[in-house]
């Protein structure tokens, strides 16, 4: 007898050897967010009658709550927000500034060659809660206490604590354990929470219910702003009431470039996100329909056109009010061209420099939302590294940023520290068009790694051929070792990773073409969100990283 059966009965019946999902489809609205509870929180909003923008306020607050490690109200906001009425897209610099009473004089007393990571000098003004607030005044349907409930509610209540902020959580005592509130607010009988334990925040609550009645200004200028100066003062911080009711957001015009007929979109710096736009400028000039993804030419281009935008992120990318960027000259495809022709097609590089014209590591989350009315918002957020600077504000219940840590030391650069500047950033949402329609929201959260990673992404779908849930499960290529802003000098050819699913083949290639070949820890390679829009049949596509805990859901 002859027993037949399918020896790939557990394979996907759809899509590429490596990816996890189906893209989620719908047609009246859809939540990408790095965590299931936010996604939800979205959806809620979106179904009682709130923008895209309502819904992308009540994640990020709900993600505040549940993922501390990552982001929350003591950190920053990036946004791009897509309006369906006036058919236009706007972008919101929601980052804040360093301390008026800082100088680079007090660092150079210290002693010091960098911004301690941890601790009061780090600390800069936290900008999300204005963010908040200046997306709600332009874009918000809903009142803002109903738009924080949900987040209050996890806060007051509790939440399961989900697989990644348990990793995280794990070393919080070691990292920031002696610093004030921090084992009081954040581990609970003196330990972390596991996986899967019940974690409340109610000082956070109270925080945010304040915020919900009061404003924005019971933050910047009010009750909160004034114990988050008591506090500083206290702890030998600079950060005071002063540079908090002093402090604004400030709506920018995206900036953009053509690549194969889709118009890519960032922001301008202080951000990091025209390197995506370099770099893309750089690779249209090569024909990927000839080259295979994976495969050495790929990657080798990749990593070249990495390494040449790096250069002048290093050099040029700082606060505008403060340097001179030339963003139209390092984004015109001139400039490209002429970067391209650096490239040697079979040799790794081993110096670049800018054209004439500690960042491997971030917690940040990503999400993007859209409506029934055609609204998108693409939004990120952060606290930087780790739980941030691990100040903890007596009777706050959240984390201060160390956004601060990214300045330079080093006087006479674009990113040297200043009083009222705002540091280099590395947190970029982003933004497809295509034909003048809505395409794509979409980013790629992970410090230094986000410009590689939302080119990756770009790559696999429109040179590769991927849908957007493929085009994030796909295994991804990062590289360390370029000059940064805070002036680190580039490390010769430096080192490539690759995540796993690449073949030896392309890894001995690439060796012989004179790159280092690396190994990290998972958690190295990003997180993304992304929402395509049809506006032919009207229906939204959603996908979520399989490497982070969220998801994708619409309605």
């Amino acid at each position: 007898m002859v027993i037949s059966f399918l020896a790939n009965a557990q394979d996907r019946l759809t899509g590429k050897s490596f990816d996890t999902r189906s893209v989620v489809m719908a047609q009246h609205g859809m939540a990408c967010t790095s965590h299931p509870l936010a996604t939800i929180a979205a959806l809620d909003i979106l179904k009682k009658g709130g923008s895209a923008i309502d819904a992308g306020i009540a994640a990020n607050a709900v993600l505040g709550v549940v993922e501390p490690e990552m982001n929350g109200i003591g950190g920053d906001l990036f946004a791009i927000v897509y309006d369906a009425k006036t058919k236009k897209l706007y972008g919101l610099n929601a980052s804040g500034r360093s301390p008026y009473s800082l100088t680079l004089e007090e660092f150079k007393k210290r002693g010091l060659e960098y911004i301690p990571a941890g601790g009061p000098l780090a600390v800069s003004v936290p900008g999300c809660v204005d963010g908040w607030f200046e997306l709600h005044k332009k874009f918000g349907k809903l009142p803002m206490n109903q738009i924080l409930l949900p987040a209050i509610y996890y806060a007051r209540n509790g939440f399961p604590v989900a697989d990644e902020a348990a990793y995280y959580w794990k070393g919080l005592n070691d990292h920031f354990g002696k610093l004030p509130n921090v084992v009081s607010v954040y581990l609970p009988d003196g330990k972390a929470p596991g996986t899967g334990d019940i974690f409340k925040n109610p000082l956070l609550a109270n925080t945010l219910e304040k915020i919900a009645t009061g404003g924005r200004d019971i933050f910047y200028k009010g009750e909160i702003a004034r114990s988050m100066d008591a506090f500083m003062k206290k702890n030998g911080g600079f950060l005071s009431y002063n540079d908090l009711a002093g402090h604004s957001s400030s709506w920018v015009e995206p900036v953009s470039t053509d690549y194969r007929g889709y118009r890519v979109w960032e922001l301008p710096p202080n951000g990091q996100g025209i390197a995506v736009l370099e770099m893309l400028n750089i690779l249209e000039g090569f024909d990927f329909s000839k080259i295979t993804f994976g495969s050495p030419d790929h990657i080798h281009l990749f990593i070249e056109a990495k390494k040449l935008a790096f250069e002048d992120r290093a050099k040029y990318y700082a606060d505008m009010d403060f340097a001179r960027v030339p963003v139209d000259r390092l984004i015109s495809k001139e400039y490209g061209e002429a970067r391209r022709m650096l490239i040697d097609l079979n040799k790794a590089s081993s110096k670049f420099s800018a054209g004439d014209s500690l960042l491997r590591k971030g917690e940040t989350v990503y999400l993007t939302v859209a409506d029934s009315a055609g609204n998108m918002i693409s939004l990120i957020q952060s606290n930087f590294l780790a739980f941030g600077s691990g100040m903890v504000p007596d009777g706050l219940g959240f984390f201060l940023q160390n956004r601060g840590q990214l300045f330079t030391l080093q006087e006479g650069q674009n990113n040297s520290y200043a009083p009222h500047k705002r540091p280099f950033h590395t947190i970029i949402p982003a933004f497809v068009t295509r034909n003048g329609q809505p395409f794509m929201s979409f980013g790629v959260m992970g410090g230094s790694f986000q410009p590689l990673g939302q080119v990756q992404v770009l790559m696999n779908i429109i040179d590769f051929g991927m849908n957007i849930q493929e085009a994030g499960d796909a295994p991804r290529i990062d590289h360390q070792g370029s000059s940064d802003p805070r002036g680190n000098k580039s490390e010769g050819v430096g080192q490539v990773y690759l995540e796993s699913g690449f073949s030896f083949e392309t890894i001995r290639k690439l060796m012989e073409m004179g790159h280092k070949i690396g190994y990290q820890l998972p958690g190295s390679y990003g997180g993304y969100q992304c929402i395509r829009y049809d506006p032919l049949t009207k229906v939204y596509f959603g996908a979520s990283d399989p490497r982070k805990d969220g998801m994708a859901a619409g309605y």
